[in-house]
């Protein structure tokens, strides 16, 4: 069994999300897009627009500036990308549609569906032929979508329903640039190739999803490859062992890491260390704490549901990749009347050089700035990289 250095399986880390190569120099166009996804498999939504949406902020990370209606069209109307559960909420390549019947098969049904088909049994029926007929139909456009029982996730009734459908394959779904959601039967959205594909047995979609996640990770635990496509841990383990005995991955041992851990056999260990990207709170790279804690020593959480006298560092809080590894984080918002991009706190990691981390990361917000329309970087006095980041700015 091989060994790596940590340096090394960070370096494998970064190469394999798409974080280490060069940006591109001129335009960006969809044959770009394409690589992100080869890299990182898939990218996650969420409806949080303090900066931009988490999967604008993904390919930017990758690609820097490019324009965003690129990443619209390419995941709405190219037929290459849907959106289904793949770690939560996702983009994801079509040829994968197939993979996941194991998932939009098994589902066990929610208890607010129960609930609701109980108190209203026709009413899920009615909801799906109304998608076939009118479709792609957002929530508020049913005929009779309910009300809302509260913040947050108290959907109505019509949301309900439109979910559990999207979750089980009945209906799927597209977007607008503004982030709604609109509902469609399957059919009139995704190539009918997909349809005609038989779909993978559980057994060959959890060895496919296992084999794709550790492409993406490059290296790591069970654990971390597969919480990558959020797959059920005691039927994973077995197969992830049985793919590191006939070959699919290789085992290795990486200094430091207590149990077993796998590489992908193809994954490349760049020479030195490269990587320079603000990352988005929901970016593949960090999704699973424990691992960006082993790669980096960078304790990370999101804040955003921390009450904020007692949020350590901010509501909206990118981590700072500098020169492969995480230097810092700054806590951002956009001020889209004001035309500032806001810096809201600042903080290095301990024991990293301001003076190298501060030009660096000055250049990034104002490249990020620049990208979202805004004319200008205002830093707060918050956390100890403020003054050196205001002097690079």
């Amino acid at each position: 069994m091989s060994r790596l250095s940590v340096a090394q399986a960070r370096r494998i880390a970064i190469a394999a999300q798409g974080l280490a190569a060069p940006r591109p120099s001129g335009r960006v166009d969809v044959r770009h897009l394409r690589k992100v996804f080869d890299h990182v498999g898939t990218i996650q939504l969420d409806s949080v627009n303090v900066i931009s949406r988490t999967h604008y902020l993904a390919v930017f990370s990758r690609l820097g500036p490019y324009p965003m209606d690129l990443i619209d069209d390419y995941a709405w109307k190219s037929g290459e990308i849907y959106e289904f559960w793949g770690h939560m909420a996702s983009l994801l390549p079509i040829d994968t549609y197939p993979v996941f019947g194991f998932r939009r098969d098994r589902r066990k049904m929610w208890s607010r569906v129960e609930e609701m088909i109980e108190e209203h049994p026709e009413y899920m029926e009615a909801v799906l032929e109304e998608v076939r007929l009118h479709g792609p139909i957002s929530v508020g456009e049913l005929s009779d979508p309910g009300s809302r029982t509260g913040p947050w996730w108290g959907y109505g009734k019509g949301k309900i329903a439109l979910e559990w459908l999207f979750a089980t394959g009945a209906i799927t779904a597209v977007r607008d640039h503004r982030f709604t959601r609109y509902y469609a039967d399957p059919a009139d959205v995704i190539d009918p190739r997909h349809f005609s594909r038989p779909e993978l047995d559980p057994e060959e979609s959890y060895r496919y999803l296992l084999e794709a996640g550790a492409r993406s990770v490059g290296v790591g635990t069970a654990a971390a490859i597969i919480d990558y496509y959020r797959l059920h841990a005691p039927t994973a383990r077995p197969i992830l062992e049985a793919m590191a005995e006939d070959g699919t991955l290789d085992p290795v041992e990486v200094e430091g890491w207590k149990g077993p851990a796998y590489k992908h056999p193809e994954a490349i260990i760049p020479r030195g260390d490269r990587g320079t990207a603000l990352l988005s709170p929901f970016d593949s790279l960090i999704w699973f704490r424990d691992r960006t804690e082993r790669l980096f020593d960078f304790h990370y959480r999101i804040e955003i549901y921390v009450p904020e006298p007692k949020r350590v560092f901010g509501y909206y809080v990118l981590p700072f990749l500098l020169g492969g590894d995480l230097v810092g984080r700054v806590d951002l918002k956009a001020d889209r009347k004001g035309k500032k991009l806001l810096v809201r706190g600042t903080y290095a990691e301990p024991d990293v050089d301001h003076a190298r981390v501060a030009p660096a990361l000055a250049a990034e917000l104002e490249a990020m700035a620049s990208w979202l329309g805004l004319d200008d970087v205002s830093v707060s006095q918050r956390g100890d990289l403020s003054v050196e980041l205001r002097k690079a700015l």
